[in-house]
């Protein structure tokens, strides 16, 4: 990254660092995407099974995987400030940390995994597909937490363009497995919806190799000696990991268990509407993509220009985002309110929840500029490192104002599970409002900081 020094030219930049994260964020989702359409198309069953075990992973990994991310901002403000001996250490220490995350997981998924599930009112073929393709993906979760480690690492340092191509690279690979393992083609075995989880966890594995070779033998990477020297595990150097990345995993964690959580309260619907809303909200959370790709760029660019302490260069860093991801938002409000059959049809041939599923992405669209402003000033405020306040307000939007209003609606009124939908666009609404707020109070607690000095 460069200093930039007109609008022009930090917006240039902006983008230069946007656009790979948001075409590699695309093509991470894609593998969860493939997954859910790929095993619609074997069965209804199937999609209904693969997607509620996705709602019920996608929270525990975006939410811990966000704790990882403090990496970003802890590396950004590092090299900002001309500290550049530091940065193996908090790589190598994130990397340990990584894999200790990734164990407790899977050790806690083998005991939780089953009475979860029985919780839900599924019919055995759901359940058992939901139970089998979590199995199957645990098999990649240790590279994929690692993954996550070096991914901030390589984008700290403005490199996004690096991540882009090797998520690009393996993205055919699960396309191929799922085709394979799914279907049961060219003689591999035909495990429907599981075969999903073999090949992601496969993919995760593909990943994280490429990524290790790249950052051991590549300039910048190997300038910074990641994997040149041994380094013990430093529970202070975790400590600063956690204090940062534990309000960025839990607000994270607050905004996507709130979806697996309205898949809880759905199970009590039959097989066409939980399969319906699964689909729509796998389309709605991959035009999400867009707006977290903005927040991730927003974390490197504020985080390096605070780093640096120029604070109005930061601040305009953040606005400009914003309003990027606002139009973004806009132009993908239309475009799905003209095109929900269609979107619809990639999920499934089933009528019914083609019907179903165009009726929900209605509601869809009004969660696009919410998301919009909540995540891109979300990631500005990581890269203030203003992580706490911002961890608070998400609990409350989402699980004391977003869900509350959604289980009233959608079961003391006629809407129905439309309801819950209606509850989770309020709950946004809600932490966009606030975040904002925060956004402006931290900037301009910092700038009068610096006059004052």
């Amino acid at each position: 990254m460069n200093q930039t020094f007109s609008k022009k030219g930090k917006i240039k930049q902006l983008l230069i660092i946007l656009i790979p994260i948001l075409i590699t964020q695309l093509a991470m989702y894609s593998m969860s995407f493939f997954d859910t359409t790929m095993s619609g198309h074997y069965s209804s069953k199937d999609l209904a099974g693969v997607a509620i075990g996705s709602s019920l992973w996608m929270p525990v990994f975006t939410g811990l995987s966000g704790i990882l991310l403090s990496i970003t901002p802890i590396v950004a403000q590092l090299i900002g400030g001309k500290k550049r001996d530091q940065v193996a250490s908090s790589v190598i220490q994130g990397i340990y940390l990584a894999v200790a995350m990734a164990i407790i997981v899977i050790i806690s998924g083998s005991f939780a995994l089953t009475p979860v599930l029985n919780g839900m009112s599924l019919e055995a073929e759901v359940y058992a597909t939901a139970r089998d393709y979590l199995i199957a993906l645990s098999f990649g979760m240790i590279p994929l937490f690692i993954y996550s480690v070096l991914r901030s690492f390589i984008d700290a340092l403005g490199k996004t363009r690096v991540t882009m191509m090797i998520t690009l690279l393996t993205l055919p690979i699960n396309v191929i497995f799922n085709y394979l393992l799914i279907y049961g083609k060219l003689g591999f075995p035909e495990l429907g919806g599981v075969g999903a989880g073999y090949a992601t966890a496969i993919t995760y594995w593909v990943i994280t190799v490429i990524s290790i070779v790249i950052i051991h033998k590549q300039m910048p990477f190997s300038g910074f000696g990641i994997f040149q020297t041994f380094y013990r595990i430093s529970l202070g150097k975790w400590k600063e990991i956690l204090v940062i990345g534990v309000p960025i995993g839990f607000s994270i964690f607050f905004e996507t268990s709130i979806f697996a959580a309205v898949t809880l309260f759905m199970s009590e619907f039959d097989t066409a509407t939980i399969a319906a809303h699964q689909a729509a909200l796998n389309f709605s959370s991959f035009l999400y993509m867009i707006p977290l790709s903005i927040s991730m760029a927003l974390t490197i660019v504020v985080g390096f220009e605070v780093g640096a302490n120029r604070l109005k260069d930061a601040k305009e860093y953040s606005w400009i985002g914003v309003s990027i991801a606002v139009l973004m938002a806009f132009v993908c409000g239309v475009i799905l309110l003209f095109f929900r059959p269609e979107v619809a049809g990639i999920y499934t041939k089933d009528p019914m929840v083609i019907k179903l599923t165009a009726q929900f992405l209605i509601f869809a669209i009004f969660f696009q500029l919410s998301d919009a402003i909540q995540a891109s000033v979300q990631g500005a405020l990581r890269g203030y490192k203003d992580v706490n306040i911002t961890f608070i307000m998400s609990l409350i939007s989402y699980w004391i104002i977003g869900l509350p209003v959604g289980y009233y609606l959608a079961n003391h009124t006629n809407w129905g599970a439309f309801g819950y939908w209606i509850g989770l666009i309020i709950g946004l609404a809600a932490g966009a409002v606030c975040l904002s707020s925060r956004l402006i109070f931290i900037q301009r607690k910092r700038l009068n900081a610096k006059s004052a000095i």
